[in-house]
């Protein structure tokens, strides 16, 4: 058993979640329970600490801290914060959370949004560098409390719970073995429980053998889901996907902070053949550049507000895609069991935090689950089944944060407009129900921010594509999921937009795609209409294939042009819709390639001002200019 006295006493965080006047929420996990102490530099302000604590192992327990204070906390000022643990401040637990010079780590609450950070895709074996270091770069270029976003957004794939790089699934089991986290029995696999999976000479790059044997080809997603590989747009390589609740925290912990990489000792595993131990050597690589960065990312997930919501590889490629994916995948012990451990460990590192108020009933089963592990540290299996049922039916992802401009965050993954005429074809990101839900949380507002994973206005000619293969029966194969993939979804939400009482101003904030684009969006023939902004930024730490993109740009400037007749047989032929060219742009492309962070400036109206896209390379800061109406 592992000695508690040698770990760090917080093995991740605290990352500051939600920020309001009244109200602050943090996000940590630590070695033990912990009761926390609040120290603000505010005089005055006494704070009521609600803490909830979920063990998920023997020496790792997930902390949420909601504060709340019996004042308004002052706007638009630096504050200096302190959580003491056991006598220990931040600079004595977490001293890499502290900027050059300072004491404690801080906040600043806004008055406004005016100023914030957005971004989707964080991959962590993927060559580009980590774009949410451009954000630690922000912060120590402009310490001045008024140039500093709001907040962070992140629009989902915060991490890839489907793919896994060898030398991270490695670090995922030395981090489980070494904090003790919590096993599982398995039911539907070849295997019977953790432990046998986790020692498995298939554990490593060929997961599929473990499952049971389908009338399929060789990935995971192939064997359960229905899907195939997907040359075209994104990768798929589900050979390491991660299977059990371990780890998934595990790769939450991996993926935030740079304490628990000190902890193991990773060796590559044996038995690989020479193919596989060269892609674990590449990958290798990789992973230590990602490791080595992490102590910045950590310090600015400790000073920024960060919400978060999920998109399909938090879970799993092609989560929900389609009716026919969902029989499939459902319908299964193993891949439920699968797909439930991945929004498990989403519910407890992502969305706990968004919004803590939805999640109380749903916690208080989490806490009964997690103390049910038996003394061979094993969780209860009828348990275990009996929550993941409860979370995948759960409703209440999507959040809204009473801000100025309100920001209104989807959830386009579990509400879903499912195809009634054929269950293979792709569903609408938001069903009936929930659509009409936004509109009324839309009414009266003089202006929103509303994000949407996937971006409400996407590249044309991509989204011909992606309908031409769904109409042959291959939705999978080129992640047909786009609002105008589906008839019913796709008339609603533009007819939201053309409301009379709905906002006059829109921005819509948008990832997933690997690409960054602006759009700015007019409704044809009419006086007084709502401005629109489409704002894609895409990935964090992922980037779509340079030539395949530049290739799509060019013949989507030429088919989709302001008169071209294509137009016309497009479900926005009554939207007028004016891309922004980059200012780096070197041929006229509109879209723009490079991982990083989108950066957006408002005004008091809620427009945009200023656009841009921070590159995590280095090169100079890529602006999409935005013209205001008139």
């Amino acid at each position: 058993m592992t000695d508690a006295s040698s770990l760090p006493l917080v093995l991740a965080g605290p990352l500051l979640r939600r920020l309001e006047p009244t109200r602050i929420v943090f996000w940590l996990v630590a070695c033990e329970p912990l009761q926390a102490e609040l120290q603000l530099s505010c005089a005055g302000v006494c704070a009521d600490i609600h803490c909830k604590v979920v063990p998920i192992g023997r020496q790792a327990f997930v902390h949420l801290l909601d504060i709340h204070l019996d004042r308004p906390l002052p706007c638009d000022e630096q504050i200096d914060y302190d959580l003491i643990f056991n006598n220990q401040s931040i600079a004595d637990y977490a001293p890499h959370l502290l900027y050059p010079g300072a004491q404690r780590p801080n906040f600043v609450l806004r008055s406004h949004l005016e100023h914030l950070l957005h971004g989707s895709c964080r991959k962590p074996h993927h060559p580009a560098a980590d774009g949410l270091l451009c954000a630690d770069r922000l912060l120590l270029e402009q310490p001045a409390p008024l140039q500093r976003p709001a907040l962070l957004m992140m629009s989902g794939d915060q991490v890839y719970a489907d793919d896994v790089a060898g030398p991270m699934l490695r670090a995922i089991h030395a981090l489980i073995e070494r904090l003790g986290l919590f096993g599982e029995h398995l039911q539907g696999a070849v295997v019977d429980d953790s432990a046998a999976l986790y020692q498995h000479p298939a554990s490593y790059y060929h997961r599929a053998d473990l499952l049971p044997a389908l009338e399929s080809n060789e990935t995971l997603r192939e064997r359960f889901f229905g899907g195939s590989r997907k040359p075209i747009f994104t990768s798929s390589n589900a050979d390491n996907h991660l299977v059990t609740f371990a780890e998934v925290m595990a790769m939450y912990l991996l993926v935030w902070s740079p304490l628990p990489w000190g902890l193991i000792d990773v060796q590559m595993p044996p038995g690989l053949n020479a193919e596989r131990q060269a892609r674990y050597r590449q990958e290798q690589q990789l992973i230590d550049g990602f490791a080595s960065g992490l102590g910045g990312v950590a310090r600015v997930l400790a000073h920024l507000p960060s919400l978060m919501i999920f998109d399909d590889h938090d879970i799993t490629d092609d989560w929900n895609l389609s009716a026919q994916w969902e029989e499939t995948a459902y319908g299964h012990p193993f891949s439920k069991r699968i797909i439930g451990n991945a929004l498990l460990g989403y519910m407890l590192c992502q969305g706990w935090g968004n919004n803590p108020d939805a999640f109380t009933e749903l916690l208080e089963h989490c806490q009964a689950f997690s103390h049910s592990a038996d003394a061979d540290d094993y969780l209860d299996t009828p348990l275990q089944d009996a929550l993941i049922n409860e979370v995948l039916r759960f409703q209440g992802w999507q959040f809204v944060l009473p801000s100025s401009p309100a920001l209104l965050v989807l959830d386009t993954r579990t509400r879903r407009w499912r195809s009634e005429s054929n269950f293979n074809k792709p569903s609408g990101l938001l069903d009936w129900e929930a659509l009409s839900e936004l509109q009324q949380a839309l009414l009266d507002h003089p202006s929103a921010i509303i994000v949407s994973p996937a971006p409400i206005f996407g590249v044309k000619l991509i989204e011909s594509v992606q309908r031409v293969f769904s109409w042959l029966g291959y939705p999978l194969l080129v992640d047909a999921e786009n609002w105008m993939a589906h008839r019913g979804a796709a008339q609603v939400i533009l007819n939201i937009f053309r409301h009379s009482r709905t906002p006059g101003h829109y921005v819509i904030l948008s990832g997933d795609v690997h690409y960054s684009f602006v759009y700015e969006v007019l409704i044809r023939h009419r006086q007084r209409a709502p401005h629109l902004w489409q704002i894609t930024s895409s990935g964090i730490k992922n980037q779509f294939p340079t030539r395949l993109l530049d290739t799509f740009d060019r013949l989507n400037r030429w088919l989709y042009s302001p008169r071209s007749p294509l137009n016309w047989f497009t479900k926005r032929r009554q939207m007028q819709v004016m891309p922004r060219t980059p200012a780096h742009s070197k041929a006229g492309e509109r879209l723009w390639n490079s991982a990083g962070l989108g950066q957006v400036f408002f005004n008091e109206a809620g427009q945009p001002t200023r656009i841009f896209q921070l590159n995590a390379d280095g090169s100079p800061v890529t602006e999409f200019p935005a013209r205001l109406p008139d």
